[in-house]
């Protein structure tokens, strides 16, 4: 499989969400009558969409305003939430700072140590709201944060890498072992993040509730600049499906994927479902909302690494609020609000009752579906030729 590039050396052709398009089914049906939920662990969810463990994006208040409407925002364990008493503060002088400062600001701002007593605080803020908590943090802290965080009240612990296996190898920290770890956590566990069939099978035999898909294609990631490294979303989520489908198969077991990163748009969240993806973890598209803690701003979690930054903060501007970017009435032509009414209304046209039936869609290599008879919206930027 794949083609040549050089001499004794081959490359797999892959597909991200722009080159590929869904084709409509020979049976329709209402969209208010399929159903779009989905479930990790014991818990279901009415929103398949995941709010991204970011702090432009989550803090406390989103957190409860998404579990309210039926979704999942992720606090970082490791942000200015658990580091700052009053994280406010910190986020007012990230979003005022200039553009050639901003780097060295996360960087100082985020070696303040993380506080314990910030952890149990802030998940216990959210369960008192009535609400599910879903907290992460990364593979080497997921121990001591997944004992506190779980004794804390947490309904499900994410542990989040650039680039998670279970066969780590270093010699200068202990590495986690997943598999003892799932064991060891009464609540469902998320690993990620992954974007291969064999780590995922891999990765599932360690007892996860669900597993990430996606490096690099966030809209503040800056790692396939800055390492070169990433797969295209779509083949991803391909890739990772056929895992899933394989494990279940020979196991009885279903491990959900959640296609993690690269769609800011009803459109290309569509996709990821049709492309085997259970659930989708989306950061930029939250972090328009009036709710969302960076005031119109977005930045990657590696953004604020001491040596090697692999992330950024961008610009997004506050659009509307949660609850019209979740289900509407959308006031924007882009496809950015009402993501769960594109979600059904696309599984309606394409005759998908549920999200697994929604997985069964054809899929089309199609590079100009985005332009073909766009020319007055591109010239103009509205619509689909905004970017």
């Amino acid at each position: 499989m794949g083609m040549w590039i050089g001499r004794n050396r081959k490359a797999r052709v892959c597909y991200g969400f722009d080159e590929i398009a869904l084709v409509p089914g020979s049976v329709t049906i209402n969209p208010n009558e399929v159903d779009s939920s989905f479930s990790i662990g014991k818990y279901s969810f009415k929103v398949p969409i995941l709010a991204s463990a970011m702090d432009g994006v989550v803090d406390v208040d989103f957190a409860i305003a998404m579990g309210k409407m039926g979704g999942i925002a992720v606090l970082n364990l490791e942000g200015v939430q658990t580091r700052y008493e009053n994280a406010k503060e910190v986020i007012d002088q990230i979003v005022k700072a200039d553009k050639e400062a901003a780097t060295r600001l996360f960087q100082s701002v985020y070696t303040k140590p993380v506080q314990e007593k910030l952890i149990v605080k802030r998940i216990q803020q959210i369960r008192q709201a009535g609400v599910k908590a879903v907290v992460s943090s990364i593979p080497q802290r997921a121990e001591r944060c997944g004992k506190i965080a779980q004794d804390a009240g947490a309904d499900i612990f994410v542990v989040q890498s650039t680039v998670s296996t279970v066969r780590h190898i270093s010699s200068e920290y202990k590495t986690l072992d997943i598999a003892k770890f799932c064991k060891s956590m009464k609540i469902p566990v998320i690993i990620g993040n992954t974007v291969g069939y064999d780590v995922t099978l891999e990765i599932m035999a360690c007892g996860p509730s669900a597993v990430l898909v996606g490096v690099g294609p966030g809209a503040a990631c800056t790692t396939r600049g800055v390492l070169g490294l990433g797969v295209p979303q779509v083949t991803a989520t391909c890739d990772c499906a056929a895992a899933r489908d394989y494990f279940h198969k020979r196991t009885g077991k279903y491990v959900p994927i959640i296609t993690d990163g690269g769609m800011n748009k009803g459109g290309d969240i569509c996709k990821a479902f049709a492309c085997g993806a259970d659930a989708v973890m989306i950061g930029s598209a939250f972090a328009r909302a009036r709710e969302a803690p960076g005031q119109g701003y977005h930045w990657g979690m590696a953004t604020p690494h001491a040596n090697l930054p692999r992330g950024t903060r961008i610009r997004v501007g506050v659009t509307g609020g949660l609850k019209q970017i979740l289900f509407g009435p959308a006031e924007m032509d882009d496809g950015s609000q009402n993501l769960v009414g594109a979600i059904q209304t696309c599984m309606g046209s394409v005759g998908a009752r549920t999200l697994r039936d929604f997985q069964q869609t054809e899929i089309i290599i199609a590079p100009s579906i985005k332009s073909e008879g766009k020319l007055f919206q591109m010239v103009q930027s509205v619509g689909m030729g905004l970017r």
